[in-house]
């Protein structure tokens, strides 16, 4: 594999912290690049389990390690205010040290649903489009006043602000509209890849995806982003063998990828695997 490639891992909060504490420990100590969860009230893969809060999960994570990054899988508008997010992004930064990743993107439509806002996906993206410059905003300035057609802050104060410059934004996108919001807002780019009933299928989309952010991204400008790579949105689990995990990590890499994200193996599905295989693969990664 790659060396320049990065290999992170997510885990889901559908089980207490004293279950799951020791596998955002084991992440790291397996030679790990990052660890996620995802950001949801409740998760349309697994609707009828029990569900725990992203931010504090992530701050409970941040005690149990002390290298490897953390980060949102990602967060949405549906159940965030920009203003409030911020302030959770803040928070995170400095509990992590500087290790925190935010990644966010528009949103499903079953979070909206239970907090009554019936959106169709335009809105959803029109909303997200307003959302993430001025979490930019507020991420880098101080004293931020905005008045849209979703949000509106007053002289609202940041302080302290980041620990460190700038914390990583991560625009999760696949449609035309968001990857170039993406090349015009992001320090990089989230794709699931999207459609495809075999793996060859599935690799050509997001081949085709790649394509679209390059000339996003010439058309800004800006230098390279970062490019991540959700292998388990494929039509295959990435963790069912070494093997396939090695084959995908080195076709992302192809594409330009530089960073790719399976899950960890659950007893059952969603993601049903052996955790034995994702020890295989972390031994195969070099440190």
């Amino acid at each position: 594999m790659s060396a320049r490639l990065r290999h992170g891992v997510v885990l889901l909060t559908d089980e207490p912290w004293a279950s799951t504490a020791a596998r955002w420990r084991a992440v790291e100590e397996l030679g790990f690049d990052h660890a996620w969860t995802y950001d949801h009230l409740v998760w349309g893969g697994l609707p009828d389990s029990p569900w725990f809060s992203a931010v504090p999960t992530l701050a409970a994570a941040a005690g149990v390690t002390s290298r490897i990054a953390l980060g949102t899988f990602v967060s949405s508008p549906n159940q965030n205010h920009p203003y409030t997010y911020a302030r959770d992004v803040i928070t995170l930064d400095d509990l992590t040290g500087g290790r925190f990743l935010c990644g966010v993107g528009t949103g499903g439509d079953l979070d909206a649903r239970l907090l009554g806002a019936e959106l169709a996906l335009r809105q959803r993206v029109d909303r997200f489009h307003e959302f993430v410059p001025l979490l930019d905003r507020l991420l880098r300035e101080d004293h931020v006043d905005h008045d849209g057609a979703w949000y509106t802050t007053r002289d609202a104060r940041t302080l302290p602000g980041p620990v460190r410059h700038r914390v990583p934004l991560l625009v999760a996108a696949n449609g035309p509209r968001s990857i170039r919001l993406a090349a015009e807002h992001a320090d990089g780019w989230i794709t699931y890849g999207g459609r495809g009933d075999t793996l060859d299928e599935w690799f050509a989309h997001v081949a085709e995806l790649v394509a679209r952010l390059d000339d996003a991204v010439d058309a800004t400008g800006r230098g390279p982003l970062d490019r991540y790579l959700s292998l388990d949105s494929s039509p295959r689990f990435s963790l069912e063998s070494a093997g396939l995990y090695a084959e995908m990590a080195g076709r992302a890499a192809e594409l330009g990828f530089t960073d790719v994200v399976c899950h960890w193996p659950r007893a059952e599905g969603p993601y049903a695997g052996d955790p034995a295989v994702l020890e295989e693969v972390a031994g195969s990664l070099g440190g």
